[in-house]
């Protein structure tokens, strides 16, 4: 996401602060700074919902009392701003929390950022698919800072089989369940259109099954002529056609996902599927744990039989990042915490123990090792993020800011069919010409 117009922030506050540390999702907060001073030393800004990455900071302060890291803690909207103004006024952090994608690119062409190597900051130890959205002309620009966030497709145990409904694996299985439970009488899949950024997830893996990621690749990169690529309406009409067939019940647009009704509609049984990031397991283990334990499932989104696409691709939000301020005067400091303090093990272990994983190679041993009751939520997603070949940053994030707007409302208007799916491409085209 470009000019840090961060959407999904606002979905992680209906559950709680606490759960937006622990999925790495940036919430807004209601006021701010708050600061973690030091004498002396470097400057790190950060987002203040971000409870473990803190944790790694006062570690690092405390084996580094001659050279701490001054740590501000920012309410959402006013850190966008804040570190727009600081980069133009060269009174930039040393260090800097971002999402990644055309947000920290804008920054890295204003020659803002420093590229991070291996050797200075172990970035091997990391996933390669999340690092796909901090690295650019093939070089890194940040490391990843907390958990993992995919899109997956969460169902009601207990309601598909009522309906004599198998988890769908295949496009063609979706539609067939969404015929099966709306004849049992209850809403296929759970939507929160109203907020309309549930719907883009739909679209999002919608293009990448049918065209693959380089459908999208190409309109990231700034050809807006992308847009109008045929993968790209056929991806509209694949939404279109679940919505037509009744796949997300009468009132969709009505429900709202920041009031939790989109979340409840699954464990409450009056919905069988939802698509949602990770996060929501978390808002389910707090709403209704007794479900969770007993009638939650979890696969990846349906593979689209003859689409380019692989199956295994997922889309959503890698990681949040933090980089180096290609101007700051403590950068042995500051790469010193970027590789020792960052997702370390103890950092490791603190996102585990929230219900999240962290974007980290090698995490059988300490998966398997477990003794949440997590466990198989942990090991699920770690698989489907370690055997993707590509990670898709969520596009609301991956694109300009002045496309963001345009982006969600031609997405809901595809949705409620009163545009052509074709339609869909050229709005855009328009819009990021």
């Amino acid at each position: 996401m470009r000019g840090f117009r961060n959407i999904r922030a606002r979905r992680v506050i209906a559950s709680a602060v606490t759960v937006a540390a622990a999925f790495g999702l940036a919430a807004c907060g209601t006021s701010g700074p708050s600061t973690t001073t030091s004498a002396k030393g470097l400057t790190m800004w950060a987002l203040n919902d971000q409870t473990i990455l803190k944790e790694s900071v006062d570690a690092y302060n405390k084996d580094h009392p001659d050279e701490k890291i001054t740590l501000q803690l920012y309410a959402n909207d006013d850190y966008k701003q804040k570190l727009r103004v600081a980069f133009g006024a060269n009174q930039a952090p040393d260090i800097f929390f971002s999402w990644g994608g055309g947000a920290l690119d804008d920054y890295v062409k204003a020659g803002k950022v420093d590229a991070l190597t291996a050797a200075q900051v172990k970035t091997d130890r990391f996933t390669p698919s999340v690092m796909q959205s901090a690295t650019f002309g093939g070089k890194v620009y940040g490391v990843p800072a907390n958990g993992l966030a995919p899109v997956v497709l969460y169902y009601n145990k207990k309601v598909l089989k009522s309906a004599g409904v198998e988890p769908p694996k295949t496009y063609d299985e979706l539609m067939t369940a969404v015929g099966k439970l709306k004849g049992d009488g209850v809403i296929p899949l759970s939507l929160a259109a109203n907020s309309k950024w549930p719907t883009l997830m739909y679209l999002e893996y919608l293009l990448d099954r049918t065209g693959g990621t380089q459908a999208f690749s190409k309109i990231a990169s700034g050809d807006a002529t992308a847009w109008t690529d045929p993968t790209v309406t056929k991806a509209n009409q694949y939404l279109q056609d679940l919505a037509k067939a009744g796949a997300f019940g009468n009132n969709a647009s009505s429900v709202n996902y920041d009031q939790g009704a989109s979340t409840a509609l699954l464990y409450t049984g009056k919905a069988g599927m939802e698509v949602m990031g990770t996060w929501e397991y978390a808002n389910l283990v707090k709403a209704a744990p007794d479900f969770v334990k007993k009638d939650l499932g979890y696969v990846a989104f349906p593979a689209l039989t003859g689409g380019a696409g692989n199956a295994k691709s997922i889309v959503g939000n890698p990681s949040n990042f933090l980089s180096l301020n290609a101007s700051s005067g403590h950068k042995s400091a500051a790469l010193t915490y970027l590789k020792d303090y960052v997702l370390d093990d103890s950092q490791v272990d603190a996102y585990l123990a929230a219900g999240s994983v962290p974007p980290v190679n090698g995490l059988e041993s300490k998966l398997a090792a477990t003794k949440s009751s997590d466990k198989a939520w942990l090991t699920f997603v770690y698989e489907l993020v370690q055997n993707s070949p590509s990670f898709q940053l969520s596009w609301d994030q991956a694109l300009p800011s002045d496309q963001a707007d345009p982006l969600l409302t031609n997405v809901d208007k595809s949705f409620l069919r009163q545009i052509k799916p074709e339609q869909f491409g050229a709005n855009m085209s328009k819009a990021g010409s």
